[in-house]
């Protein structure tokens, strides 16, 4: 999904890759970045500018110093959510979270760990959505996070053919029981009330994370990791 330094990035847009979005070192003093940076902008490719800290952290290869360029292949940040619908994939949804740090959490793993969306169902105003996109580190540039209700987004989605998968501890089913490729939505729920009834029945499935101590519960932040990295196991073919 990420295609790494001058090279990979020019050999991608020759090849008529899917490219969506242009990270680029500020104040750069190569020729050759300017001149992908022109080509890019005539085809229509969205350019951001970060610091060499943005390039080096959101790098994947840094064997040969830190890349001036990375190019974002495939995802659409500024899809809306019948166009992500319509390309497939894995969306998460956070029904009802409160906390813009575990939001700001979530959507860095959902990226990460190759998710095509973040929906967030929760009452939260700009300040605060500000606040979660902060604690993403960023990586709500990088995918579409939508903020919009959970249960109008789950019937529509089913409508594409969807299946929903809930994260809740009334479930029977361990994540590496469950099939998580294809076309499905990941639910967690709020770190107070969990999954909604309403959302909940939605569901096709219920996964229960395991849980062996004596606190009875995970912060939302920990089932949502636990499950997309069986589901990027699964949907890699490992």
């Amino acid at each position: 999904m990420q295609k790494c330094g001058a090279v990979e990035v020019l050999q991608a847009m020759d090849e008529g890759e899917k490219i969506t979005l242009i990270l680029v070192k500020r104040d750069h003093n190569s020729a050759k970045i300017t001149n992908l940076v022109r080509q890019a902008e005539s085809l229509g490719i969205r350019v951001i500018e970060g610091s060499q800290n943005d390039l080096w952290r959101m790098s994947r290869d840094n064997s040969q110093g830190t890349p001036e360029i990375l190019a974002l292949v495939g995802r659409d940040p500024l899809a809306n959510f019948e166009d992500v619908l319509k390309s497939g994939g894995l969306i998460w949804l956070l029904d009802g979270a409160k906390y813009p740090v575990n939001i700001g959490f979530c959507i860095r793993t959902a990226e990460v760990s190759g998710a095509d969306a973040v929906i967030v169902n929760g009452e939260l105003n700009n300040e605060e959505r500000s606040a979660a996109k902060r604690a993403s580190m960023k990586a709500h540039r990088f995918l579409p996070v939508l903020w919009q209700d959970a249960a109008s987004s789950i019937e529509l989605a089913k409508s594409f053919g969807f299946r929903i998968i809930a994260l809740e501890d009334v479930g029977e089913s361990n994540p590496w029981d469950v099939d998580l490729t294809g076309n499905v939505i990941l639910i967690v729920g709020g770190e107070r009330e969990g999954i909604s009834s309403e959302v909940l029945q939605l569901a096709d499935e219920i996964i229960r994370i395991p849980m062996t101590g004596f606190v009875p519960s995970f912060n939302l932040q920990a089932p949502l990791s636990a499950v997309a990295i069986e589901a990027q196991r699964q949907r890699s073919g490992n």
